[in-house]
């Protein structure tokens, strides 16, 4: 299944509701979950306020979901795709 890293900071309303955080993170893995996927999330220090790990079907998935999160107004993403390093391996093994 691809992997995705999710690159998060709290919007003000986010923030605000920080309180809230918890609940969130929780809806945010049964929202993975349902459409397939897992979710794993580590609150970071520096430029993001959150570090996601995402293994989603496909990346149609994975853009339905950022824009969900998005649209509830406490999170912005980016949103990188992730490679293991067997699959990278096997990437390299293949360049001429």
């Amino acid at each position: 299944m691809p992997h995705y890293i999710l690159l998060v900071n709290w919007t003000d309303q986010g923030i605000r509701n920080v309180k809230d955080t918890a609940k969130r993170a929780e809806a945010a893995r049964n929202m993975a979950e349902k459409a397939g996927g897992k979710l794993q999330l580590f609150y970071t220090l520096g430029e993001y306020d959150l570090v996601g790990l995402l293994e989603m079907p496909n990346d149609e998935a994975t853009m339905k979901m950022a824009l969900s999160l998005g649209n509830l107004g406490n999170v912005r993403t980016k949103t990188l795709k992730a490679w293991t390093e067997a699959e990278a391996a096997k990437a390299v093994a293949q360049l001429p």
